[in-house]
């Protein structure tokens, strides 16, 4: 918000989302598309033996084991810690009430 072009908020926005990918975060509403896709490009591409066991894993009930700890968490994450954030950065002491 505070950017005054474009590259300057794509610059200000990089490093966040590299610092969740990097810490090895997932977020449920990428989840909601790449996970369906890869299941669904694994029975409709891969329907032959790949010898790839890591397709094995990749189930609806997989996605649904994956989405609800995944949900919570950045529920948990988004509620609680942004909203610490704009509590201590805009709240107005005691005293200064009128």
């Amino acid at each position: 918000m505070g950017a005054r072009n474009v590259t300057g908020k794509v610059l200000a926005i990089i490093f966040p989302i590299s610092a969740f990918v990097a810490a090895g975060f997932e977020h449920c509403i990428a989840n909601m598309y790449f996970i369906p896709l890869g299941i669904l490009l694994k029975e409709a591409v891969y329907p032959i033996e790949t010898g790839l066991p890591e397709m094995d894993t990749l189930t609806w009930l997989g996605f649904l084991k994956n989405l609800v700890p995944v949900t919570l968490g950045n529920f948990i994450g988004g509620t609680v810690l942004v909203g610490l954030v704009y509590f201590v950065i805009y709240r107005v002491p005691a005293n200064q009430k009128t």
